[in-house]
């Protein structure tokens, strides 16, 4: 039988009990809100003011490819080693006292500095400076840069107290092929020069991070870890030619030398495509040592100008066949010497009589007289809207760090002289991508076409991403196109230098110039000392690829035949790369005499 006093016990234990599942309940909601719903959080809150470790994650610096993907730059790991001091002398003192089987300090550090190239000297020293400045210190550096071949043999050692963290470093395998396009970096990793800088957006890894919580005996925390991935950076795909480029460059290097010259290049673009296939020149730098070749860092092609010299007749021949009615049998009375109304005069590199020239025979015999009187035929502002259309003083849009621009005076700044130097390529500048891009234009049916030495740019996560390009434009009529290609052709059949630049089974048209570098001492010009140029595209007919081979103060052959044997093997060499056919017809014979 139940009574009051029975009850009364019992209830007290329902009471208690019912007051410790409720508490135990609300423990248990609370370690569920702390450990599972807001785990994260909570994780988050306590790094931010406990967080004892971390690391920075490196992204690869993206590589630059050519046409067909081979490497011209990339990235690969080196190691920044360090040393722990403190462990060092804790290992030492247990040797003397016979409680460690390791190595003394004294034979490691033997082995350090044959692996590392260092003084042993000088690794001994960076322990016990250390030591001497804090007894208790666990970090020295040892060194940099260690090469993953040296860092393998420091970790064979087996050493406690040897740490390395990976990093990644720049490796150009080619050497100097392509150095003066692709530049190369500091060592702080910063873009200093060519594409490197230039596509610096491209190329350039963003680092991530790693962060966690480490013991008191120094071991990770689980549960602490906090990882923001790397992003590496895109791959820069280039148009030019790896092997071309290589063999173009030992040939003008070859050339220069032979000539005894102070620089060289050769340059080549697809007409149809404006695609630059190479961009040759001596001296280049060599990215993996940027500083051995003393003021040569960046390309001359793109950060020189020069006066073009006769290559210009090329340009006032188009414009006169385009805008004054022209054609490649009119014709011009000139001597090798004449003055004109205005007090100008224009002489030739030759004596002679006065010739009935045609517009061919000025091209042929490159007459300064001529095409003077040629330029008549339009007006001076006619001829600097076609120079400029052509794109002369306007770059290219390639867009190369440091690229120059050619120097075209507006008109109302002609002199007398200057108007009718102009017609021949004095009172001038321009950039061998500008004439490129100009000849380029006239061999393909008068459309100027951008040039480009970038593909693209291939991201981590696979987008393809084209530079933005001006649409073609028609700076010539197509029969104009037409009528220069063979009177360019006829230069190449009947000049007194044919015979050095012809290419058995191929028709080639091309033009040369021979133009004067100034004095900026004493003024003027230099006396016998010129920037020589030879170009030329083939097949005539139908024109695939344009070559420009220059000079800059040859000595052994100053004129611009110099550069003949170089422009017939280097015009060669790009046939035979890209497997152009040899032509079926022969070129039609124009008249240089009226």
């Amino acid at each position: 039988m139940t009574t009051r006093s029975t009850r009364s016990p019992r209830r007290r234990t329902v009471v208690a009990l019912a007051v410790v599942l409720a508490v135990l309940g609300a423990f248990i909601v609370r370690l569920v809100d702390i450990q599972v719903v807001n785990a994260d959080d909570h994780v988050a809150d306590s790094l931010e003011v406990a967080l004892e470790g971390g690391q920075v994650l490196h992204g690869t610096r993206g590589s630059i490819v050519d046409e067909s993907g081979q490497t011209l730059a990339g990235s690969i790991l080196e190691y920044d080693c360090q040393l722990d001091p403190l462990l060092i002398s804790q290992i030492d003192a247990e040797i003397v006292a016979d409680k460690s089987d390791d190595d003394p300090w004294e034979d490691v550090s033997q082995d350090i500095a044959e692996i590392t190239g260092q003084k042993v000297e000088e690794v001994r020293a960076i322990v016990s400076d250390t030591l001497a400045e804090n007894p208790e210190s666990q970090y020295a550096l040892l060194r940099n840069g260690v090469s993953t071949e040296r860092y393998r043999a420091l970790m064979d050692l087996g050493t406690p107290y040897i740490s390395c963290g990976p990093h990644p470093a720049r490796a150009y395998p080619d050497g100097a092929v392509a150095g003066n396009l692709v530049g190369f970096i500091g060592t702080d990793g910063d873009a200093l020069e060519g594409l490197e800088r230039s596509y610096d957006d491209c190329l350039q890894a963003t680092d991530g991070a790693l962060a966690y919580q480490k013991g008191k005996d120094g071991v990770i925390i689980p549960g602490t870890r906090r990882e923001q991935p790397a992003v590496d950076g895109g791959t820069l795909e280039l148009t030019i030619n790896r092997d071309l480029q290589w063999y173009l460059q030992q040939l003008i290097g070859e050339e220069v030398v032979e000539r005894r010259a102070e620089a060289g290049s050769i340059f080549v673009v697809e007409v149809n495509t404006g695609k630059i296939r190479a961009a040759a020149e001596y001296p280049t730098i060599d990215p993996n040592e940027p500083t051995a070749l003393e003021g040569v860092r960046g390309s001359r092609i793109f950060e020189g100008t020069f006066e073009p010299g006769s290559t210009f007749k090329g340009l006032t021949a188009a414009t006169v066949i385009d805008a004054g009615g022209q054609n490649p049998n009119s014709t011009v009375v000139a001597s090798g010497y004449e003055l004109f109304p205005n007090g100008a005069f224009a002489r030739d590199s030759f004596q002679h009589p006065a010739f009935t020239y045609t517009l061919t025979g000025v091209l042929v015999d490159s007459s300064n007289a001529g095409i003077s009187k040629f330029s008549e035929r339009v007006s001076p502002q006619v001829r600097y809207d076609y120079f400029r259309k052509l794109g002369i003083g306007s770059g290219s849009d390639v867009h190369f760090s440091g690229e120059e621009t050619g120097d075209l005076r507006p008109v109302e700044d002609w002199g007398a002289q200057t108007t009718y130097n102009t017609a021949f390529g004095q009172g001038l500048t321009t950039t061998v991508p500008e004439l490129a891009g100009a000849y380029a234009a006239i061999a393909n049916g008068g459309i100027k076409v951008p040039l480009s030495l970038v593909e693209s740019c291939t991201k981590a996560d696979g987008t393809v991403v084209e530079p933005e390009q001006p649409e073609p434009t028609r700076v010539l009529k197509e029969s104009t196109s037409v009528q220069m290609r063979k009177m360019l052709e006829n230069v190449f059949v009947q000049s007194s230098f044919a015979p050095m630049v012809q290419i058995p089974g191929y028709r080639i048209a091309g033009k040369t110039g021979t133009g004067e570098k100034p004095d900026l001492v004493n003024g003027g010009y230099k006396r016998g000392v010129y920037f020589t140029t030879m170009l030329g595209f083939a097949p005539a007919d139908d024109p695939e690829y344009l070559v420009i081979v220059t000079l800059d103060e040859p000595k052994t052959v100053t004129s611009s035949a110099a550069n003949g044997p170089t422009f017939q093997q280097a015009m060669t060499q790009v046939l035979k790369t890209y497997r152009v056919m040899p032509a079926t017809s022969a070129p039609e014979l124009l008249p240089k005499f009226g």
